[in-house]
């Protein structure tokens, strides 16, 4: 069975991959630090697939624990979620960004090369395209100044994997540019669980309606879309795990010093008001939102053409909005 080593493996988006690649036939080895993800997470996994995983608490900037991991497993490949993604902090503290985004990419690459490790998968953003000129992004969309060092440590990363491929070190790259990842298992056992106030539109949504937060505040109604509110494309946290694994099974095709990159959304925009109501379509639940001033930085519409990733690597989306904000819900009321 592939070992798969999964940096940020705890976290959201790293635990539902987690299953899906478990699904898939391959072993995901999990390397967290447990910054902002919890142990709990392990034990539910258990229970989703059945699997105790392997799981070491640490991290990826430290290259002695990488080669430790290396050399214990026979690790096939990396999936590199392992990050800072507060947007708003980074703006405060961006060589903390730097130094851990960035960094930690480095000595993964680092230590990949001695161990001979050929497959990556990268967690990119479609922040690096900033407010596109036209919709909806391909990936040929000139990439932007990113809005913060966040975003920009996104567009360094890649930057230096394109190069890196271009220096034939023999290994093979896909970049994952996420658009808003929401949902959870269906299961209810693994979601979204931010650690303090949520960055994020739907925890803000779910933990609202559950009584933790007194109001929503949506930010600006006089935008040029349909409603006024912002347009993203939020995709379910199961379609984007699988999109790894299609990825994975796309390299193993592959020959040597590859690299490619990917949309991944569901092809279309939704406001910030159609997400609130499709919450309270599924949920039955009356949410306290109130409209609030428009917030710097934030980008009006964006949202995917996934006719790349259909075509390339076969894989669709198979949930929808609403069945992104019933599993969100479900979470929520699963936590007590």
């Amino acid at each position: 069975m592939k070992k798969i080593l999964i940096t940020g493996g705890a976290g959201y988006i790293g635990s539902h991959t987690a299953v899906e690649l478990w699904n898939a036939g391959m072993e995901p080895i999990i390397l967290d630090d447990l910054s902002n993800s919890n142990e709990e997470v392990l034990n539910r996994l258990r229970e989703i697939t059945g699997k105790e995983f392997v799981f070491y608490k640490g991290d990826c900037n430290d290259s002695s624990l990488l080669k430790k991991i290396c050399s214990e497993h026979q690790i096939e490949g990396v999936i590199h979620f392992a990050a800072f993604k507060a947007v708003g902090e980074s703006t405060q503290v961006p060589l903390k960004y730097y130094r851990n985004n960035v960094g930690s990419l480095l000595i993964l690459l680092e230590v990949m090369k001695e161990k001979g490790i050929r497959d990556l998968v990268f967690s990119s953003s479609c922040t690096v395209y900033g407010q596109p000129d036209i919709l909806p992004v391909t990936e040929a969309t000139p990439r932007k100044d990113a809005e913060s060092p966040y975003g920009n440590t996104k567009k360094i990363c890649e930057d230096i994997l394109v190069d890196y491929v271009k220096s034939k070190p023999g290994i093979r790259v896909i970049s994952l540019r996420y658009f808003n990842p929401v949902g959870a298992h269906p299961s209810s056992k693994i979601g979204e669980l931010p650690i303090g106030t949520p960055q994020n539109l739907v925890p803000f949504i779910t933990q609202t309606a559950a009584g933790i937060r007194e109001k929503l505040t949506v930010f600006g109604n006089d935008y040029d879309t349909p409603d006024g509110s912002c347009v993203r494309d939020y995709i379910h946290v199961v379609d984007l795990a699988d999109a790894h694994v299609k990825a994975f099974q796309y390299l193993a095709e592959q020959g040597s010093d590859f690299y490619e990159v990917f949309n991944v959304g569901t092809g279309n925009g939704n406001t910030v008001l159609e997400v609130i109501h499709a919450f309270e379509k599924v949920s039955g639940e009356k949410l306290n939102y109130v409209i609030g001033p428009r917030r710097p930085g934030d980008v009006v519409k964006t949202w995917a053409d996934t006719t790349k990733i259909n075509q390339v690597l076969g894989w669709y989306p198979k949930f929808s909005l609403e069945d992104s904000m019933r599993d969100s819900w479900n979470w929520q009321k699963s936590l007590g």
